[in-house]
């Protein structure tokens, strides 16, 4: 058995999650990211040793405990070389982990964690295996032959931040024409936006107002019922995303590419247009293509991820 923690900018989710990578018993708390980063990593082993008494399950058959973290994570020592959005800088994290709960502690990048969840789950054996995933920004991971690929010094798989656009739109990692900026929901809430602004006819303002506000589905709902703008912003949104998935191919050329977050619950609606780009405009037309799926785990995939990684650390395997 087998603990794992996704660490968030918004709450702590942490899940008792057994050999198969199944989820038992899952909880959250709330971050509360501004305060001293020993008092976050407290509440995580506060959280870790209430999963295992709800179930009634000694510490002592919890055979270690995985950690997801945004940021640079150098996983060989146990430490968060750096983090803005939860800030960090060469936190050891592992030490003052195990100085509340004393088990094996294995930290991995929140994306890596959870692309190495969705590749236990959804993998199928590849050898090669691409988790992208759309959210706030463009997130990622990268496993080749069951291994997390984290490039030499812990700060590989930056899939968010390859360039769509030369001197495009500025980034939140400070360049600018990143895939971020373009393809996360973030991107899209702005695409719509703007869409509206110049369309005031548009039944996008209707949804906006019955919803509540404008989010990742609005362009997609809308389109879905005729409204022309919120089929332009949508196409064009598409053709970014898979622009993107075109250059991923290109470079490695996966088994399997499995796309993430919220958006990822369009299924077809938004697989097929990509599927189609990516057959019309990557490189490869003669040999066999990758498969390019939606993700199933969503927002437990960074559990999962981050157990496994512990159960692959700590049986002897390596992630």
């Amino acid at each position: 058995m087998y603990i794992g923690i996704d660490l968030g900018g918004t709450n702590i989710a942490a899940g008792l999650v057994s050999d198969d990578g199944s989820i038992v018993h899952k909880k959250s708390i709330p971050t509360l990211r501004t305060r001293p980063i020993k008092e976050v990593i407290r509440d995580m082993a506060h959280l870790a040793r209430e999963l295992a008494k709800d179930k009634g399950i000694p510490l002592t058959e919890i055979d270690g405990v995985g950690i997801g973290c945004p940021g640079t994570v150098d996983s060989t020592t146990g430490t968060i070389v750096y983090s803005n959005n939860i800030v960090m800088d060469h936190v050891p994290m592992t030490e003052i982990f195990q100085s509340y709960l004393s088990l094996p502690v294995q930290i991995e990048n929140d994306a890596n964690a959870a692309a190495y969840g969705e590749y236990i789950t959804n993998g199928q054996g590849s050898k090669s295996f691409v988790f992208l995933t759309l959210g706030t920004g463009v997130g990622g991971g990268i496993i080749l032959n069951g291994t997390i690929w984290r490039g030499f010094n812990g700060a590989g798989a930056e899939i968010g931040h390859q360039t769509l656009v030369y001197n495009g739109l500025a980034c939140t990692c400070g360049r600018k024409g990143c895939l971020e900026a373009y393809a996360s929901v973030s991107a899209l809430i702005r695409q719509t936006e703007e869409a509206m602004e110049q369309n005031p006819q548009s039944t996008m303002h209707l949804w906006v107002k019955e919803k509540g506000g404008v989010s990742g589905l609005t362009a997609f709902a809308c389109a879905a019922k005729g409204d022309k703008a919120a089929q332009k912003v949508r196409d064009q949104y598409l053709e970014y995303v898979a622009e993107g998935i075109s250059s991923i191919i290109n470079v490695l050329q996966p088994e399997i590419l499995s796309i993430g977050g919220g958006i990822s619950r369009e299924g077809d609606t938004l697989l097929n247009p990509i599927r189609a780009y990516c057959a019309q405009n990557d490189f490869n037309k003669h040999c066999k293509r990758t498969e390019i799926r939606t993700a199933t785990l969503f927002g437990d995939a960074g559990i999962v991820g981050a157990a496994m990684a512990a159960k692959a650390a700590f049986s002897g395997k390596d992630t």
